[in-house]
């Protein structure tokens, strides 16, 4: 029996890139997915290629930003499955400029997505963890979390508190819970469509058309995490390029 077969994961940001990648996988392995998102008709047809390969996926409209909705997609998968595993905090904003930029939109955006969407999902799953007595938490960072570059600095500092707050709550946890931080570096994603400065938006497409890894290679390493013994937690892996910095 795989470490991942029959286990019970939810996904926030599921309708694309490394949430889509993590659902094919762990679905693929046996996993039970519950997959948020906040456009439902890009999740559909993720939900909709799992149940024609023989997988069990459902979906459910979440907005990270918003509280109730990921305290219900935690409750979907507890009423459906009788438990949840798995909460994968992965959605999130790049939503990128210079500071001289002033886009204190974007930066609200940023702290409202990275930062409190991750806290929402703590403070959905970790009540549910402690009645199990089981749970496990993994939070997508970021190689910005590790090195700040110009044009970063708001997006890099969630990132900083993504791991500062998945540590606090590893050393929080206690012996049976665990958390992973997942570090993806250049990566194929839609993640352009945050990139609102042209000439930042240009350096990160050449850089993304010369070196970005698949998204397939992110979700690898949270199938990794998963499927360890109970008693071995892995508390962070960086998945980046070869040739990237």
């Amino acid at each position: 029996m795989s470490g991942i077969q029959d286990k019970v994961i939810a996904i926030t940001g599921a309708s694309s890139g490394i949430g889509e990648a993590a659902a094919l996988l762990l679905a693929g392995r046996g996993a039970k997915v519950v997959l948020g998102a906040r456009r439902l008709e890009r999740l559909g047809p993720v939900v909709e290629r799992i149940t024609q390969a023989g997988g069990e996926a459902l979906s459910a409209r979440t907005d990270v930003r918003r509280r109730e909705d990921v305290a219900g997609l935690v409750h979907l998968a507890c009423e459906r499955f009788g438990r949840l595993d798995v909460l994968i905090n992965n959605a999130g904003s790049l939503a990128t400029s210079p500071l001289d930029d002033l886009r204190v939109d974007d930066w609200e955006e940023l702290v409202d997505t990275n930062i409190k969407g991750v806290l929402y999902g703590i403070a959905a799953a970790l009540p549910v963890f402690r009645q199990q007595g089981f749970g496990h938490f993994i939070n997508t960072a970021s190689t910005s979390a590790h090195r700040i570059v110009p044009g970063q600095a708001v997006y890099a500092g969630t990132k900083f508190a993504v791991r500062a707050i998945s540590e606090g709550l590893r050393q929080e946890a206690g012996p049976r819970l665990r958390v992973t931080v997942i570090s993806p570096g250049m990566t194929r994603t839609n993640f352009l469509e945050h990139v609102k400065n042209p000439e930042l938006r240009a350096r990160f497409e050449e850089v993304r058309d010369k070196l970005a890894i698949s998204p397939d290679a992110i979700a690898r390493a949270m199938a990794y995490a998963i499927e360890q013994p109970a008693d071995v937690d892995v508390g962070e892996v960086i998945v980046r390029p070869t040739a990237q910095d």
